[in-house]
């Protein structure tokens, strides 16, 4: 690798570095402000409250990801362009097209740690983010799972009234187990509570009717410990479970709520799918960043940081837009996913036609 290639790398990357580091203690710092007073309310521990900074730092890192990036190549190529040192590198007679080399170099080491972090730390850090919010920010009514009606498998339906995350309890829960499209059982409980210690559901005033030709029998227990084929992730909120998930226990639950028919199967693939989407759209914003960047303009930087954040915004609406369409309707979750690629990548072929001339 040449002089130019390490000098324009060490650029990208550092200025990248230094990007993340100058925003996310400020996104710290306000989302701290806004939550302090729940924090001391509920006389959190503070070693909770740090291990959930450290959560929160890697969630928004990651949510933040093609912005930081895209802002730190327009900053830096921008400085490059007012010192005139992209015409010196050019009039040298290295094309535009070797020019870009370090930069696609750069995108392929941050298009990694994004696969790593989305793969791995992400999910994670989004479980923990989640589970101290409902613990200690969320007020209680805010934080129960209500009216659940879910089929588990092909013969067993559950309903429960409500369920409570944090405390791990339920009210008026319902087990309705069919064969041959008839109920042959129906068990109820006025309170299910999961122990996690022993991976046990504890039923309180346990009701189990079942069905006979003749006549029903009838079971009554204050108290029963048993084991379901359901467990705790199929009581829990579902609108953020599947980014708590690693990749690997994500397609094994997309492919489980698949076959149970979940109303919620398009925002479980819309999960999957942006933790490959989001590497492709490191490249693209580098080149969309550095085809802007790269002239020398009357307006100095600031008119590159204009023309960057509108077009940041405008990537972050799109994906925004497509993504609550594929959330909360039949919109497909692939084209979802791709479409602001797809958008994008066709505006940075043409941004980088134009800059070439």
């Amino acid at each position: 690798m040449k002089i130019l290639d390490w000098y324009i790398l060490k650029r990208y990357l550092l200025t990248f570095s230094v990007m993340l580091l100058l925003f996310i203690p400020i996104g710290i710092t306000v989302h701290l402000a806004e939550k302090i007073g729940r924090i001391l309310e509920n006389n959190v521990p503070f070693g909770e409250v740090m291990l959930y900074l450290l959560n929160f730092t890697i969630y928004f890192a990651h949510l933040l990801f093609p912005l930081f990036l895209f802002l730190s190549v327009i900053w830096f190529t921008s400085k490059l362009a007012n010192n005139t040192e992209i015409v010196a590198f050019l009039s040298s007679g290295v094309s535009f097209t070797r020019f870009l080399r370090p930069y696609i170099i750069g995108g392929v080491i941050v298009a990694l740690l994004s696969i790593l972090l989305g793969l791995y730390l992400a999910p994670n850090a989004s479980k923990g983010f989640n589970d101290f919010k409902y613990k200690y920010l969320t007020v209680k009514k805010a934080r129960q799972n209500k009216n659940i009606i879910k089929q588990i498998n092909d013969n067993d339906i559950i309903y429960v009234t409500s369920f409570d995350q944090v405390r791990k309890n339920g009210v008026n829960f319902t087990l309705e187990h069919f064969e041959n499209g008839k109920m042959t059982y129906k068990l109820s409980a006025d309170n299910i509570k999961y122990i996690e210690e022993d991976s046990v559901f504890v039923l309180r005033n346990y009701l189990k009717r079942t069905i006979g030709k003749n006549k029903d029998i009838l079971t009554i227990v204050r108290k029963k410990d048993t084991i379901f084929e359901f467990d705790l992730d199929d009581l829990v909120p579902e609108n953020y479970i599947a980014e708590t998930l690693p990749y690997n226990e994500l397609i094994k639950f997309i492919d489980r709520e698949e076959k149970r028919g979940s109303k919620y199967i398009g925002r479980y693939k819309l999960a999957k799918y942006q933790k490959w989407s989001l590497p492709i759209s490191v490249f693209i914003l580098t080149i969309i960043a550095v085809a802007v960047s790269s002239r020398k303009r009357r307006g100095g930087m600031g008119i590159n940081l204009a023309l960057g954040i509108t077009i940041a915004m405008t990537f972050v609406f799109f994906d925004k837009i497509f993504g609550t369409l594929a959330a909360q309707s039949t919109f497909p979750p692939l084209l979802a996913v791709w479409l602001p690629n797809i958008i994008f990548g066709i505006l940075a072929i043409f941004l980088l036609r134009y800059a070439k001339r």
